[in-house]
């Protein structure tokens, strides 16, 4: 009889399971090779991690070749057990691993993938290659959202949030990872060339246009710096031509003269050997240069026997060196995919409040799975109410049966107005005629309904049709259309689009996904990826939309899709964007009443905010307080709360002196992953906003065997129970997720500190240094 694998693990001894269907596992440093491989790889820092087998052979062949190393070398097979999260929880504690190699073909549990992959990649890399890029087959969706948001987008989305960096093809993997694994990153996408021959620089341009980089503008300084440096033939721009006689000097003059630019975020330079080339000597002088900037510079040595000195000394100086321009300019853009990955990671949004009232019971009342029985999609006045309630405006429609009511409510709107099909089963309305615009009158909108009609009858002779809507109409000139969209993945959960909208919204395919929850800086960094970004801006006279009310439209249906995982499918289209109003002009949403309202959010890649948590007290002396989850928002107030803060206070929180003022610093503390962190503040009501009074803060192990508590309190507000009620709250978080020990360090000379352990019931241990380690056992289920 087969076994569960919880009846297999105890029968192990809870000895974890790699497999099967694998290759095995492999760790040079113990000489260990439980696998099928017939040889040991070098010793290095790289985690490689496969999905495929077959694949690790290949790789450990290619690997000994290139004098690769690795710090471990596994093969996940099916999984049933030990997956990719496990795996990367464990290389992120390992000393000798500098960065992790994925092979990837698909993922089960994505939210324990993207924790594990977000905590590993706040501070080394993560480069993976996805196969699978095109199934053969997919089911094809009705909405506009089905159609435009493939499996592969979803996860290369889903790369990103994580601040992994994915490539295209498997050989680029290692020199990806040789790349990311100097550190050195771009802060932007702009590319200096320097080329001794006008062909492959214009190669070099070619590959950055494709790959949407930016060919770096140089400044009137800089062309009359190297009309000083060059011959008078030289290219005059960028990419920089110094000619085909160019010396080892004349190379170095150069690249010195573009790496000073301020637009230049990265240099490439390459080098075609000619009569008069010095591969040898013009490598010295890049290494020369490398160790003076912090910018990247990658080399393109084009050639045999006679460039391979050269390369050399490049890889030695640790330059990275590519044997055609195009590798290397694909390469650079890989640095800037992952550069603006962690960016996004780390970047503070602004702290947009938004009041939502009442909409959210409004919401769940209107998708009562007592109302809709079964899957079904809304009709657009349903659609919009749904809108409404997350405060996303829009054009609101009035049902009409026949022409008089048409007419009637044509009236009593105001002219112009459009009339739509009213059809549950006619999806694309303009398709089957549904749509009628700016109609100015009575006369127009009677023959527009009779016209409607009949039209949606040729096109879909089965379709129940209701009759139409009529509603006011938008003038959509000067302004931009725009495509709001949700989805549910079966892997990833509920997906959020942003695009360019209207009846060429497939056609165009401008668009990019998110995952909810979003904030105001990942959602402009949605925005900011768009080819119609410019046109959000005002381009060549046109008005520059309401960017503040996009993004809070933006962040609603954020909410909404957080809120209600009935909703499988929406979209919204044409979002007409101008700079008076952003409003929705039609939507369309497919309920799904059996995924069903759930704590758990289990529709979600990502744990939300944790509302549940937020609750009010009062303190001692009776100052009111909120106690709350932190937010990426609250950098500045947790800055100031630190400033608050005496140094042996600070001294006492974090046992060292650092300097705490810097935007690195806070990223550590404010922006967490509230799967496995929570940092509980104290917040009060001020005269000029709010301030933080303390924070208590958890965060757990992987598999919540057991969480690292501690807390901190303004000197202001010590001695009045903070400190208290903070980690009496954070202990019943603790033990409602699940934990089975709550662990803390503080010193022996702390004396509030461990008064407080001991009326918590905290046992505790004297180590070394004056290092104090205390515990407490909890009581799983205790309500947070």
């Amino acid at each position: 009889m087969q076994r569960s694998l919880q009846e297999t693990l105890a029968r192990c001894g809870g000895m974890r399971l790699l497999g099967p269907n694998c290759l095995g596992v492999i760790v040079p440093s113990l000489n260990l090779n439980a696998s099928f491989a017939g040889s040991m790889p070098a010793g290095g820092s790289i985690a490689f991690i496969s999905q495929s087998g077959a694949l690790c052979t290949s790789v450990l062949d290619w690997a000994a070749e290139q004098s690769i190393g690795f710090s471990g070398f596994v093969s996940v097979g099916n999984a049933i057990d030990v997956g990719f999260s496990d795996l990367i929880d464990y290389f992120g504690e390992d000393e000798s691993t500098g960065s992790i190699v994925l092979y990837l073909e698909s993922v089960t549990d994505a939210r324990s993938f993207l924790t594990a992959s977000r905590a590993f990649a706040r501070s080394k890399p993560i480069i993976v290659y996805k196969a699978g890029r095109h199934p053969r087959a997919a089911a094809a969706a009705a909405s506009h959202t089905g159609a435009m948001v493939s499996e592969d987008s979803v996860y290369d989305a889903a790369f990103a949030r994580a601040g992994m960096v994915r490539v295209d093809h498997i050989g680029d993997v290692f020199d990806c990872v040789e790349l990311i694994g100097r550190r050195r990153l771009p802060t932007g996408p702009g590319l200096g060339i320097v080329t001794n021959a006008g062909g492959p620089g214009v190669m070099a341009l070619d590959a950055l246009m494709e790959h949407r980089g930016v060919c770096a503008e140089l400044s009137p300084g800089g062309i009359a710096a190297l009309d000083a440096a060059l011959p008078a033939f030289w290219s005059r721009g960028n990419p920089v031509d110094i000619l085909g006689d160019a010396t080892a000097k004349r190379f170095e003059k150069a690249c010195s003269i573009v790496l000073a630019e301020g637009s230049v975020d990265a240099l490439l330079v390459i080098l075609t050997p000619q009569g008069m080339t010095q591969p040898g000597r013009v490598a010295r002088a890049l290494a020369r240069l490398a160790e003076g900037t912090r910018k990247p510079i990658l080399a393109s040595w084009m050639g045999g026997e006679s460039v391979r000195e050269g390369s050399r000394i490049l890889t030695e100086a640790g330059i990275a060196t590519y044997d055609t321009p195009e590798r290397a300019v694909s390469a650079f853009m890989t640095l800037v995919r992952y550069s603006s990955n962690l960016a996004s990671l780390n970047q503070t949004p602004r702290d947009i409040r938004l009041d939502l009232g009442t909409g959210r019971d409004r919401a769940a009342a209107l998708l009562d799975p007592g109302s809709t029985g079964v899957r079904r999609t809304l009709t657009e006045r349903e659609a919009k109410e749904l809108l409404d309630c997350y405060g996303i405006p829009s054009t609101r429609p009035v049902a009409a049966r026949d022409e008089e009511s048409a007419v009637a409510a044509a009236e009593r709107m105001g002219y112009p107005v459009v009339l739509k099909l009213d059809s549950p089963d006619v999806t694309h309305k303009t398709e089957a005629g549904g749509v009628r615009l700016d109609l100015a009158g009575s006369v127009q909108v009677a023959a527009a309904f009779r016209e409607t009609i009949e039209s949606a009858r040729r096109h879909a002779p089965g379709a129940l049709i209701h009759g139409v809507t009529v509603q006011r109409m938008v003038r959509t000139s000067p302004g931009v259309e725009m495509i709001l969209g949700i989805k549910r993945d079966p892997v990833f959960g509920s997906v959020l689009m942003v695009g360019a909208g209207g009846i060429t919204a497939e056609i165009s395919a401008d668009r990019v996904l998110g995952f909810p929850p979003l904030n105001e800086s990942l959602v402009m960094r949605m925005l900011d990826s768009l080819r119609i970004r410019p046109l959000l801006e005002g381009f060549r006279g046109r008005p520059r939309v309401d960017l503040d009310a996009l993004v809070r439209v933006v962040l609603r249906l954020s909410y909404l899709a957080s809120d209600l995982p009935e909703v499988v499918e929406l979209d919204v289209n044409p979002l007409f964007c101008s700079p008076r109003e952003v409003i929705a002009l039609d939507a369309r949403v497919v309920v799904d009443p059996s995924s069903g309202p759930t704590r758990s959010y289990a529709h979600l890649a990502l744990r939300p905010y944790p509302t549940e948590l937020v609750t009010r007290e009062t303190l001692k002396d009776g100052t009111p307080v909120r106690l709350r989850p932190i937010r990426p928002e609250d950098e500045p107030m947790w800055l100031e709360l630190l400033g608050r803060c005496s140094r042996e206070s600070i001294y006492s929180r974090f046992r060292h002196f650092y300097d705490w003022s810097t935007h690195e610093a806070a990223v550590r503390y404010c922006f967490i992953d509230y799967e496995r962190e929570i940092a509980l503040v104290a917040e009060r009501d001020v005269a000029d906003g709010r301030e933080l009074l303390g924070v208590g803060r958890l965060v757990s192990d992987p598999d919540l065997d057991s969480v690292e508590y501690a807390v901190l309190v303004g000197d202001p507000w010590q001695n009045i129970g903070l400190g208290s009620l903070l980690t009496e709250r954070c202990e019943a978080i603790a033990a409602s997720r699940g934990a089975r020990r709550i662990v803390a360090q503080t010193t022996a000379d702390n004396a509030r500190m461990m008064r407080l352990f001991r009326d918590r019931g905290f046992e505790w241990s004297h180590g070394e240094e004056g290092v104090v380690e205390v515990w407490k056992d909890l009581p799983t289920g205790a309500p947070g």
